[in-house]
């Protein structure tokens, strides 16, 4: 299959031949959940966390006295029954929140979410990203004069790419991911994909490398 190949003028320039594997498989949406789910998951810290009863400064004389005084009886103002008393059943920063996905379906699904974007046309590919200068001005100019029906776009390079990271820092709701790390929570999160030629390929060299 093809796709257009567009220059920093924003002009179809030339067509790309792209695997059927990568950017033409069959969608299903349960494995492109799951794998969400998971890569969302693990990038949660467990900040919560409350004090139980024993991590509760005071409370070691006993209030009042078992008997006699016509009150209920009470052993420390420690109690989650006391203001200011421990937590119980509450958030304990120790919790582990990681899913565990194999790599197989992660690719899976990023060959999903991809095939998604060129059946939708929100995959745009550019020869390069190699401007005059690293100007925030020039960057902003390509994305207005691409076939981009988002501003809301994640740009993917082969490698780091400081000046394109230069160039974007100023643009909102824009990211910039190496082609290497890409996953399915970056593509899910923005509806338009800016990549250059050599970033397609690398994702094709990633995406249907056979492990020995």
């Amino acid at each position: 299959m093809k796709i257009k190949v567009y220059n920093l003028d924003g002009q179809a320039s030339a067509e790309m031949e792209v695997s059927k594997t990568v950017f033409g498989v069959k969608i299903r949406n349960e494995v492109v959940h799951e794998v969400f789910v998971s890569q969302m998951a693990n990038q949660r810290q467990p900040w919560a966390h409350s004090k139980g009863k024993g991590e509760i400064s005071g409370g070691g004389k006993k209030p009042w006295a078992q008997k006699g005084t016509g009150r209920a009886r009470h052993g420390s103002i420690r109690s989650p029954l006391w203001k200011g008393g421990g937590v119980v059943f509450g958030p304990l920063n120790i919790r582990n929140y990681d899913k565990k996905i194999n790599k197989k379906t992660r690719q899976k699904a990023l060959r999903m979410c991809l095939s998604d974007l060129v059946a939708n046309a929100n995959l745009v590919v550019v020869e390069n990203f190699s401007f005059s200068e690293p100007k925030t001005k020039l960057f902003s100019q390509l994305l207005n004069k691409l076939p981009l029906k988002r501003k809301n776009c994640l740009i993917v390079t082969e490698g780091k790419d400081e000046a394109v990271m230069r160039m974007t820092k100023n643009l909102p709701k824009t990211e910039v991911a190496r082609a290497q790390d890409l996953s399915v929570r970056q593509v899910l999160s923005h509806p338009a994909v800016l990549a250059s030629a050599s970033a397609i390929k690398k994702i094709e060299e990633i995406l249907t490398a056979k492990k020995d």
